[in-house]
């Protein structure tokens, strides 16, 4: 997907063009997903925002919900380089990043050379990142925000794009260790995946008794996916839109002093600005991924519970009282009301566009 000019002088494509051919691709791999993967609509459609804004994923789920298979089958439909990491007790940060090794060439020289290790990839899941110490999860911060690790005095790029997909067990606590909020922070989504539906159920026992598997066809190349993310970064953003992220976030913090009660109440801290730029980014995927080249304040709601759940701290009455962050969230959303606006006759806010800039 490129809407530059080719030698034969064609006019580029519009970003209206572009957006129907995104939104046809969106469509193809929901479908091919679908192969593998019965239901999760909401956690497919997540995992896809992510991948179109240079996000990271934390999957929660109890074990058996194929959390796995999802990632795996993700990275079947992008033709992409896909590796998994087991994480264990006694995984090492070079077991993740790589290591310098002396190696001796015929002559009797000596040097280090750098050997990768399964970071270097496009899609990387961190399977049970609650496994492993927190120095070895430590090791995943640099990579998750600025895409590069550093070895002793050298610094290395990671290959583009990149994901990290982490999944865990929320309800197994014996021999893991917790994520610390500054890393729970780099990730765009904590999703949340649930037991499916009975007739989700029966088709899975259907489908994956007979001892076939589903053939996956890639949809997206590397160029395409970065082509994609160029474009979603360009939908537009009303300042409408704009104030009322800040309003909801700001609203998490319970040391602001026009903050909700129950937040007052029930938290011991909030959201930062990395939230308001998360909700933004995956609120453009969400308005690409329907054909749409402007945010409406409908897609932030849409995408605020995932957004924010893990970037909340409940404190002991909230636990008491079995508030959680997430409904803490949603009696934000309907609390938190829209920013006034000027009126203009026949003007809908929400449709308010601002020119996007350019793909190259």
């Amino acid at each position: 997907m490129s809407n530059a000019s080719g030698p034969s002088g064609k006019t580029p494509r519009s970003i209206g063009d572009l957006l129907r051919e995104f939104r046809e691709h969106h469509e193809q791999m929901k479908i091919e997903l679908g192969k593998a993967i019965v239901g999760q609509e909401e956690v497919v459609e997540q995992l896809f925002a992510a991948v179109f804004t240079r996000g990271h994923c934390l999957l929660e789920g109890v074990p058996g919900l194929a959390k796995t298979l999802m990632v795996s089958s993700l990275a079947k439909i992008l033709d992409v380089n896909f590796k998994r990491i087991q994480f264990t007790p006694d995984l090492m940060p070079s077991d993740i990043t790589g290591t310098n090794v002396l190696e001796e060439d015929e002559k009797g020289r000596r040097e280090f050379r750098f050997v990768e290790g399964p970071i270097f990839t496009n899609i990387l899941l961190a399977d049970e990142i609650n496994r492993t110490p927190p120095k070895t999860q430590a090791a995943l911060l640099q990579a998750m925000q600025e895409r590069e690790i550093s070895i002793g005095r050298q610094t290395y790029s990671l290959p583009d794009p990149f994901f990290t997909i982490a999944t865990q067990n929320p309800i197994e606590q014996e021999g893991t260790y917790p994520l610390p909020e500054a890393q729970l922070d780099r990730f765009m989504f904590n999703i949340k995946v649930g037991y499916p539906s009975a007739d989700e159920e029966e088709k899975i026992l259907t489908t994956t008794t007979r001892g076939e598997k589903p053939e996956i066809a890639k949809v997206l190349s590397v160029r395409a996916i970065l082509n994609i993310q160029k474009l979603v970064n360009s939908v537009a953003v009303s300042p409408f839109v704009i104030k009322y992220v800040v309003a909801l976030v700001r609203a998490t913090r319970p040391g602001e002093a026009d903050s909700p009660e129950v937040v007052k109440e029930l938290l011991d801290f909030g959201a930062g600005p990395r939230a308001g730029q998360f909700l933004i980014q995956a609120g453009k995927a969400m308005a690409a991924m329907d054909g749409r080249f402007n945010i409406a304040i409908e897609d932030i709601k849409r995408i605020a519970i995932p957004v924010l759940r893990h970037r909340l701290s409940t404190n002991f009455q909230a636990q008491a009282e079995g508030m959680t962050t997430d409904k803490i969230i949603a009696r934000l959303l309907k609390d938190i009301k829209e920013p006034a606006i000027p009126k203009y006759a026949g003007v809908d806010p929400n449709a308010i566009q601002m020119a996007p800039p350019p793909i190259q």
